[in-house]
């Protein structure tokens, strides 16, 4: 089996969009603005949109299921107030657990939360519980950034994002740190935005305690994990410098990447200086790089073709990194998987 660890519904309806931009053009007067139940999106529709895009790429690119969470430009919580992620956030969940419900083979969900800048994570915590316990979700989404470029929440070590890490523990699923849109006009969303905050997450973890209070939290650096594998002897040198422990005992019980870096020498550039126990096999399908490459004639984000030519990787690692390092970090995907008698 195949598992992507990274998908989000990127080709939701327009509804869903239109909805959005009526919501936050009344953010003043939000007695003016939509319900929640003039949002109409139809069964047929979601899987109209299943079908002719994620689903027909993961047959077509060989993968069998995916981790789906809601779009993560769209999150956007630097928008409005905590009611106005809250509403956002639940519409958004809803609509990954019916396509969940709709392809139960292909697709299982991952939460967003509804954060806000200035306001207290432990805030996000009923939304996540439902997720869990009503959609079945196996992880959640953790903006690091809620205010979209400008970083002005504490650092991911800060006791401020105690509340999330604590309900992540007791329900034992990780999260994929990931950012969403950029609103300040010196980071580009998914060129810089992106790989700053997976760069930055990481260093944040490295200079903190972090994981000897939560010897089990689990978090996803994406995207590779941004500047982490290219520049591993900086990060070692300066835990060094920091009297920290080696990384491998201090960081890689609880980080992980994953492989959405979209060409061959990336791929094997992330495999030859991470353990193959911490990278989990990802495509970000229909996500930040569309394109094909002229220099392969294939999809930028076909990323299984990078795994099965890498030279560095055996079929056991291939394994790991396609399965069982999922199976092992997203220990609810392994129980719904088993459940199936998978």
């Amino acid at each position: 089996m195949i598992i992507d660890c990274h998908g989000h519904y990127t080709t939701a309806p327009k509804a869903l969009e239109n909805w959005r931009n009526a919501q936050i053009a009344n953010l003043s007067t939000p007695e003016l603005g939509p319900k929640v139940a003039d949002l109409k999106i139809s069964d047929d529709e979601l899987i109209e949109t299943i079908e002719s895009n994620q689903l027909r790429l993961m047959k077509e690119r060989g993968s069998n299921l995916t981790i789906f969470s809601p779009r993560a430009s769209f999150m956007a919580h630097h928008i409005g107030d905590f009611n106005t992620s809250a509403t956002w956030a639940a519409i958004c969940n809803e609509l990954c657990f019916r396509v969940s419900q709709l392809f139960p083979d292909h697709f299982i969900p991952a939460a967003m939360l509804p954060q806000s800048p200035g306001v207290d994570p432990a805030t996000c915590i009923p939304e996540l519980v439902k997720c869990v316990e009503q959609y079945g979700n196996v992880g959640i989404n953790l903006n690091p950034d809620p205010s979209g470029g400008h970083w002005t929440s504490p650092p991911l070590s800060d006791r401020h994002w105690y509340p999330i890490y604590e309900k992540m523990v007791e329900y034992d699923i990780p999260a994929m740190i990931h950012v969403s849109t950029s609103c300040n006009a010196c980071f580009h969303t998914t060129g810089a935005h992106y790989l700053n905050a997976d760069t930055t997450a990481f260093m944040q973890c490295l200079t903190s305690d972090l994981f000897k209070q939560f010897p089990t939290l689990k978090f996803l650096i994406p995207h590779g994990g941004g500047a982490v594998p290219y520049h591993w002897g900086r990060f070692r040198g300066l835990a060094q410098e920091l009297k920290k422990p080696l990384l491998e005992e201090h960081l890689l019980n609880n980080i992980y990447f994953d492989t959405c870096v979209y060409h061959q020498p990336g791929i094997d550039l992330l495999n030859t200086v991470i353990p193959v126990k911490n990278v989990l096999f990802a495509s970000e399908m229909i996500g930040a790089v569309r394109g094909i490459d002229p220099q392969t004639g294939h999809y930028y984000d076909d990323t299984k073709r990078y795994i099965e030519a890498s030279k560095i990787l055996s079929n056991e690692d291939r394994f790991q990194i396609y399965e069982g390092n999922a199976r092992r970090v997203f220990p609810r995907l392994d129980a719904a998987l088993k459940a199936k008698g998978q």
